[in-house]
Formats: structure tokens, C-alpha cells, sequence
């Protein structure tokens, strides 16, 4: 084999670009995505510099995961019964108004850290209704061995907006102060929207005549009872997110251990900067992704690593009093790691969701997989803050990554099937929407 032909099964594969619907969402995606991250940086660094309590930073965790479960759910049973696209316009309206309304409150000078989170817990809401249905929608719109090349673009260009919005937000924050984060944020949602109208009618298949209720969502967990891979996929990354994922600590460990400003700073951006750097390089040569064969063994293995990464970043922080520039630097370089073990991790259950379940069930499995991928780190906000209060940042993080190892070492022992699941990489021809 050349060295091109190697180098270009190396890096991400574009294929599913060439869907006109699957890639005006990804551009839409890769604008929207740099102003949502503004607001995800913007939320905690006001919380902090108001409060000067990661406590308070912690308190973003009950306040996003109470609507992300209930919305995400529920928000995953209208995505099987109801229009995909038009659930898709109304969540992308919702998102704008509350991007719009953080920008009000900034601009009237709110200091009331109540009114902050409550505006982030209806921002969640809308958010948890409209990641299901888009996740949903990819299968009617792309073959399946196309999908996790599809999910594993989608995650890259989130975690570039992850990147741009906390060295933008870093840079700017000093300057101009949290309005015109908000404001870039509510103008850059309207991409999104766009490519949304765009979209023809995507009706379910086999979609019940009732409006779905609490019946529908348990029928939902019903039928994942009955799949335990797909089960055990999101016991590995629950585990993963709420043991090792310690973004509430970023803002004091700037501050207190790498001695940046309180209201944000370059180690601020950098911190919130490093694991979204890393996916997007694992995703720039994720062309290995899509001709993964044994997916169990390879997401362990790459849970397995951002458990380390998290792990070696905690003792740069233990170390940060004596060498503090190098302990920053290799601080990122592990969380890098760490960023692109978790988006191979990610694009592979995903994928394993949306080719294994039925279509008028995938909605509501798709909104388990947005309460678990989006609520582990709210719960671990709420346990690495109040841990962090008692023992400090340094174990918390350092002590969160190995109990990860040790989880997902015990995961892998009890449930053999998952390490050994696999799946035939031969692309089967599909229907497709009308282009």
C-alpha cells in the first residue's frame, strides 16, 4: 500500500459529506458550535467570579441534569412519534431564546447567581429534546456503515468549537466581560436553524397513533433491558463521565494552581481548551473508526485511556507549586490524550445505538444516550466540587481518574459479552432521502 493511500485511510472519512442534508448540518454545526461553547465557558466563569466558590460552579450539575434526564427522555419519545424536522425547528427556537436571554441578564448586570442557573436549566431542557432527534435522524438520512464516520465528523466539529470558544471566551472575557459571549452565541445558533428548515418532512417509521407519555419513555428503557451491549454502553461512559471528568475544578485550578486571574485568563482557556483539542485531533485521523470491527474491546481500551489522562493531569496539579509552566503544559498534553480516547469512545457507541435499534424505539435510546453522555458530567460537577471542598483539586481529580481504571476494569470482567461484541464492516445499500 502507497503512503497516500495509507495516510488516507489515516485520517476522518468525508463520505458522508456528500450528503447535501448530513453536510449543510455539519457547517451549520461547526459555526453554531463555537458560539455554544462561549456560553459553556461563560456560565461558570460568571458563577465563579460572582461566588468564588467552585460549590456554586458544582450547583450547574443539579441545575442542568434535572431538566437533561426529564427532557431528554421525554424529548427522545417525541423524536419516535412526531416529525423529526419539526421538533428540530422548535428545540433550535428554544435554544436562541435562551442563548438570547443569558445575554440580557449579563447585559443588565445580573449578579444574582439564582437567575444564571435557572436560565441554564431551561436551556437544557431545550437542548435535551433536540440532541436526541438529531442523532435520531442520521440512519433515514445515511447508510449504516457510513455512521461512525458520520458521528465521529459530528464530534470533532464540536469539540473545534470547544477549542475556539474557550481561547475566544479566555481572550475576550478580560475585555469585554460575559454579554458579548452570550451575544455571539444567540446570533451563531441561527446556522443551525437554517440547515434545520432545509431538511424534508422525516416521519417515523412504525410511530404509535398516541402522543407518547410515561408509557412510551419506559417502553423505551423496556427495550434496552433486553439489549445488554447497548446497555453496558452507556454503564462504561456513565462511569467514565462522573468519575473523571472534573471541568467544575478548571476554574480554581487556574486560578489557585497555575495562577491565573479569577475571572478567566489563558490557563482558564487552556484547561477548558485541552480534552476537546485532543478529540479533534482524534478525530482529524479517525479514519480508523469506520473498519472497527470489535467495537466492545476498542471503547474499553479507549475509556481505559482517558481514565489515565485524567488521572496523570491530577498529579500536574499536585505538582503545579514548584513547576508550574511545565505542570500546566503537560497538564493539557495528558487531558489531549485523555480528549481523543473518549471520541473514538464516543463515535463507536453511538454508532452502535443507531445501527442496532429499531427506528420508531431509536429516538427514545438516543435520548438515553444524551442523559447519560450530557448528565455524567453534570453529576460529576456536583461531586468533584464538593469533593474538591473537602480534600482539595489535586485528589479529586487525581483520585476520580483511578477510580475510573478500576471501573472499567470491573466492567469488562463481569460483562464478556460487551468486550467481545463485534460487527460486520460490509456496507449494505439503503434507502435515502430525497436529496
Amino acid at each position: 500500500m502507497s503512503l497516500t493511500a495509507k495516510l488516507r485511510g489515516a485520517v476522518a472519512d468525508t463520505r458522508p459529506l456528500q450528503d447535501p442534508h448530513f453536510r449543510r448540518l455539519w457547517i451549520a454545526g461547526i459555526i453554531t458550535m463555537i458560539g455554544a461553547q462561549l456560553t459553556v465557558v461563560a456560565v461558570p466563569a460568571q458563577i465563579y467570579a460572582d461566588t468564588g466558590s467552585s460549590a456554586y460552579v458544582g450547583l450547574t450539575g443539579v441545575f442542568g441534569l434535572v431538566p437533561l434526564i426529564v427532557f431528554g427522555l421525554y424529548g427522545g419519545a417525541l423524536a419516535d412519534h412526531f416529525d423529526r424536522r419539526t421538533i428540530l425547528m422548535v428545540s433550535t427556537t428554544g435554544l436562541i431564546i435562551t442563548s438570547s436571554l443569558f445575554w440580557l441578564q449579563s447585559a443588565l448586570g445580573n449578579s444574582n447567581v439564582w437567575v444564571l442557573l435557572c436560565l441554564f436549566a431551561v436551556q437544557q431542557a431545550f437542548f435535551a429534546v433536540n440532541q436526541p432527534t438529531r442523532s435520531a435522524l442520521l440512519p433515514k438520512i445515511l447508510p449504516t456503515h457510513l455512521l461512525p464516520a458520520a458521528n465521529s465528523l459530528q464530534m470533532t466539529v464540536f469539540q473545534a468549537g470547544a477549542i475556539a470558544g474557550p481561547l475566544i471566551a479566555g481572550v475576550m472575557l478580560p475585555f469585554t466581560g460575559f454579554t458579548w459571549l452570550y451575544a455571539i452565541d444567540s446570533v451563531t445558533l441561527f446556522a443551525t436553524l437554517y440547515a434545520v428548515v432545509l431538511l424534508p418532512r422525516i416521519p417515523v417509521e412504525g410511530a404509535g397513533a398516541k402522543v407518547p407519555g410515561l408509557r412510551s419513555v419506559w417502553d423505551g428503557f423496556a427495550y434496552l433491558r433486553h439489549q445488554p451491549v447497548l446497555l453496558m454502553s452507556f454503564v462504561v461512559d456513565l462511569i467514565a463521565m462522573v468519575f473523571a471528568m472534573p471541568r467544575a475544578l478548571f476554574p480554581q485550578i487556574a486560578h489557585e494552581s497555575f495562577g491565573g486571574p479569577s475571572e478567566g485568563g489563558i490557563a482558564f482557556a487552556l484547561l477548558f481548551a485541552a480534552i476537546p483539542a485532543g478529540a479533534v485531533v482524534g478525530g482529524i485521523f479517525s479514519g480508523w473508526v469506520s473498519r472497527i470491527e470489535a467495537q466492545g474491546r476498542v471503547v474499553i481500551w479507549c475509556i481505559a485511556v482517558w481514565a489515565l489522562g485524567i488521572t496523570l493531569f491530577g498529579l500536574t496539579v499536585t505538582f503545579a507549586d514548584h513547576f508550574t509552566a511545565l505542570m500546566l503544559g503537560l497538564g493539557v498534553l495528558f487531558m489531549m490524550v485523555a480528549g481523543a480516547a473518549d471520541v473514538a469512545s464516543a463515535a463507536i457507541r453511538m454508532s452502535m445505538l443507531q445501527s442496532a435499534a429499531d427506528d420508531n424505539v431509536r429516538g427514545r435510546l438516543q435520548g438515553v444516550f444524551t442523559v447519560v453522555v450530557a448528565g455524567g458530567p453534570r453529576v460529576a460537577d456536583v461531586l468533584h466540587g464538593g469533593a474538591a471542598a473537602v480534600v482539595g483539586t489535586a485528589i479529586a481529580t487525581t483520585g476520580g481518574g483511578l477510580l475510573n481504571l478500576l471501573g472499567i476494569a470491573v466492567c469488562a470482567l463481569l460483562v464478556p459479552s460487551f468486550l467481545a461484541y463485534r460487527v460486520n464492516r460490509t456496507p449494505a445499500a439503503e434507502g435515502e432521502l430525497p436529496k
